[in-house]
């Protein structure tokens, strides 16, 4: 499995969008706009989830990731904390899922961390300024797909000759090189 591609993270800008807004405008006129906003809160972060499990390398825990997300997402819901914090909760359960599941290092995790914020404070302004819950979707999903050029691991670039490991693998390459020659040179 590829990592995800930022046209890909678009078209998934694109499609939470659509759908988010759709769906509000078909269920506000029924239900009150406070519990639809969290219905499709829940939903657009569950489904974004989910197209993060299946784009992710890793095979371990999913169902655990997922149960927990669930449990999370469900105490979210009986607790009913104001809607700021109802969609803090949810975006920082998609940073620790993506963190999980996409990088080796904490400054990764970190530089993601920042890029979450960046998307959230975004989608607030694209909402107070245009009071258009598809810009607001669309702004936070296309910011969030920016995280494909945050790297798995930042590490210094380290003299290989400095590392003690790297000199054992290349004795150990040599030696074994010169058996095969030797090898080879005993056939004839």
């Amino acid at each position: 499995m590829k990592r995800p591609t930022f046209f890909e993270g678009v078209a998934v800008a694109v499609a939470a969008s659509v759908f988010g807004a759709a769906l509000f405008g078909a269920l506000a006129t029924v239900f009150a706009g406070g519990a639809v906003l969290r219905v499709l809160i829940a939903g657009i972060g569950l489904a974004y989830v989910l197209y993060l499990l299946t784009r992710s390398r890793e095979r371990v825990g999913r169902v655990t990731v997922l149960t927990a997300w669930l449990a999370l997402a469900g105490a979210t819901w009986f607790v009913a904390p104001p809607l700021p914090l109802y969609v803090v909760a949810h975006v920082g359960m998609i940073w620790l899922i993506r963190s999980l599941y996409f990088y080796a290092s904490a400054l990764s995790a970190l530089a993601d961390l920042g890029l979450t914020g960046v998307s959230l404070a975004a989608a607030v302004w694209a909402g107070i300024y245009s009071h258009s819950l598809f810009l607001s979707i669309w702004c936070f999903f296309l910011v969030q797909a920016l995280f494909v050029g945050i790297p798995a691991s930042w590490r210094r670039n380290r003299n290989r000759a400095s590392d003690p490991n790297d000199e054992d693998r290349f004795e150990c390459a040599h030696r074994v090189a010169e058996v095969a020659l030797r090898r080879l040179s005993s056939v004839r």
